[in-house]
């Protein structure tokens, strides 16, 4: 995700990272040549008698412009979501790293515990982007824990199910009181549910036949607008009709990459900062060093 700091109107007129121009650059072009074509039949067609007009595209217009907003506000509500949930997760793995300071006895554990909760953040970073999660496990977990992992399909649960063990096994040592396994294993089933939202979200974007119809109407409306404007505007219709195209492109192309917000576009959670950050707070927690370092995404995103 990009993080800027406070940028001029007009500088931000031409910043090209981050934006879904590249993405769109090649659908504006040929609506270029769609506008340089129009111009040209426009004397044969004006000859003919023959040619579109802009009420029709009015309303088409209209109609594109509001399921753009209806897409763009589903995309917008996942991409949210998403973030919650890993706001929760972070939540979630200081109050299980404090419950086993306060209510564990040994250091020992609870950096034990800040461990395992460090290496369910990076399993579940990298289980949503479909990476690969050794280099991070067996930097974190001893090789018999980590090897096993690897092997699995679903490694985040299988690591859950590891801590849930932890916890029941300091629980029958007598190292941890009955009523505090339970705040702790309250705390377990919130990752649980904060894993299963990822998933969710991850594994049902949104109905294809709904992308669909929405991107024919919405090329098909871009490709004929310049027959209707060439007859109004002439020599004029290029610039109309790429800016109105990219209007609409862009909105639609914005949608699209928030649908999916946790891949590792400029525009989509920064995960691996996110990560960073809950692996710095857990191991000061437990004052355990060396932490790692910080760039200027991993400090904006160091508190949820």
């Amino acid at each position: 995700m990009i993080v800027r700091s406070h940028q001029h109107w007009f500088y931000r007129l031409f910043t090209w990272h981050g934006s879904v121009l590249p993405q769109i650059l090649l659908r504006l072009l040929l609506n270029l040549a769609m506008s340089l074509c129009a111009l040209a039949l426009y004397p044969w067609l004006k000859m003919l008698n023959s040619h579109l007009t802009l009420p029709p595209f009015s309303l088409l217009g209209i109609a594109v412009a509001i399921f753009l907003g209806f897409r763009n506000n589903a995309s917008y509500s996942r991409y949210i979501e998403a973030r919650k949930i890993w706001g929760s997760v972070m939540i979630t793995s200081r109050s299980l790293v404090r419950q086993t300071l306060c209510a564990v006895n040994g250091a020992d554990n609870a950096k034990m515990a800040a461990k395992y909760l460090i290496a369910f953040a990076w399993c579940l970073n990298h289980s949503l982007r479909a990476t690969s999660a050794k280099a991070d496990l067996q930097r974190l977990l001893s090789d018999d824990i980590a090897d096993p992992l690897l092997a699995r399909h679903a490694m985040a649960n299988e690591l859950l199910v590891k801590i849930g063990q932890f916890y029941a096994k300091l629980l029958r040592a007598g190292e941890l009181s009955e009523i505090n396994y339970r705040n702790i294993d309250d705390n377990l089933n919130e990752l649980s549910r904060c894993l299963g939202g990822c998933e969710r979200i991850a594994n049902t974007p949104v109905p294809f036949a709904y992308s669909l119809i929405l991107q024919r109407t919405l090329y098909l409306f871009c490709t004929l607008l310049p027959l209707a404007l060439v007859v109004d505007l002439q020599w004029f219709t290029p610039l109309v009709s790429v800016f109105i195209s990219y209007t609409f492109l862009s909105w639609e192309a914005v949608a699209q990459e928030m649908e999916h917000p946790f891949g590792e576009g400029a525009n989509n959670l920064a995960l691996n900062a996110i990560c960073t950050g809950i692996e710095r707070n857990l191991l000061e927690m437990t004052e355990q060093t060396p932490l790692p370092p910080l760039n200027h995404v991993d400090r904006y995103y160091n508190l949820t």
